[in-house]
């Protein structure tokens, strides 16, 4: 079976565990199977439309799915899955005398 490792944010809605064994033969069978056991995790990751969230990253053995088969992408027993919540956010820098990429 693949593991999906769980973000530490995400881990309340999926009973506090860091990694959940699912079935499925591909990313997004897998996703179900995780979202059927923990139902609170699907507003955190799809849309109202069923459509995963664009700020949530999906990686598989350390590959980004996005540049694979997306949720199409074949899994077997023993791969991990990750999901990667996105960061945002920070302040503008003004000025850097050291940083030559900085104005």
């Amino acid at each position: 079976m693949p593991k999906v490792h769980i973000p530490t944010p995400l881990r309340q809605y999926a009973g506090k565990q860091a990694a959940i064994e699912v079935s499925g033969s591909t990313v997004g069978e897998a996703l179900s199977g995780l979202v059927s056991q923990h139902p609170d995790l699907r507003r955190h990751l799809y849309t109202e439309e069923g459509k995963l969230r664009a700020f949530v990253n999906v990686y598989l053995n350390d590959e980004d799915v996005r540049y694979l088969q997306k949720e199409a992408t074949a899994v077997a027993d023993g791969d991990n899955i990750s999901i990667v919540p996105s960061i945002a956010g920070g302040s503008a820098i003004e000025s850097c005398e050291t940083c030559k990429w900085v104005n």
